[in-house]
């Protein structure tokens, strides 16, 4: 009996041990200990020049948003993992001025009448650098894979969003606004916008 006793206290002595080790080493890897043994770090890069791309398009509105995600990944057999993600993402709202033709333009001796083409939701996306996981829970395998899922179903949800709060109507408002003043000033002539159906 004696012999039982004294293996579960080394037993105990040896797991409270490995325990203690490990809270040590979270708290090491937590801080910024690590970084004093560190000498600095070596990137080498090659950058190739992929494409030259001519841009038209006149971006006239910015849209941003601030959302809290939670996302759900459902799992056979594993508890369900979920993320949350406070996530601020931008829509921007421009016409594309390559499509307009000369056809588009037409002029009388004190005016000229500009078709311009419908506006289009030029860029959505998620600013990485204003974003952040806020917490993951049950990500065994792959964290990164669920992070990564999230934030695609969180600039999908910027895109609707701004769609729905009527970027597309406030590029148009924004291209009356500022447009003609400009462009009066270069022509000396009174403009008109029309945009084409």
């Amino acid at each position: 009996m004696a012999r039982l006793l004294n293996a579960l206290l080394r037993l105990f002595l040896i797991a409270l041990f490995v325990a203690g080790l490990l809270a040590i080493w979270e708290q090491i890897r937590g801080s910024d200990m690590l970084s004093r043994f560190r000498r600095g770090d070596n990137t080498t890069q090659s950058i190739v020049l992929k494409e030259i791309k001519a841009l038209g398009k006149l971006e006239l509105v910015k849209y941003t948003f601030k959302d809290i995600v939670e996302h759900e990944q459902v799992n056979t057999y594993l508890p369900n993992a979920n993320a949350i993600l406070i996530v601020e993402g931008e829509a921007t709202g421009c016409i594309d001025l390559t499509k307009i033709t000369a056809d588009d333009i037409q002029a009388t001796t004190d005016s000229i009448t500009v078709y311009l083409p419908n506006p289009e939701l030029c860029t959505w996306k998620i600013n990485h650098d204003r974003s952040r996981v806020y917490d993951t829970r049950f990500s065994f395998l792959d964290q990164s894979m669920l992070v990564s899922d999230a934030y695609k179903k969180a600039e999908r949800q910027v895109r609707q969003s701004a769609l729905d709060g009527g970027i597309l109507d406030q590029t148009r408002k924004n291209a009356h606004q500022l447009l003609p003043p400009l462009l009066e000033q270069l022509s000396g002539k009174k403009i008109g916008l029309a945009f084409r159906e």
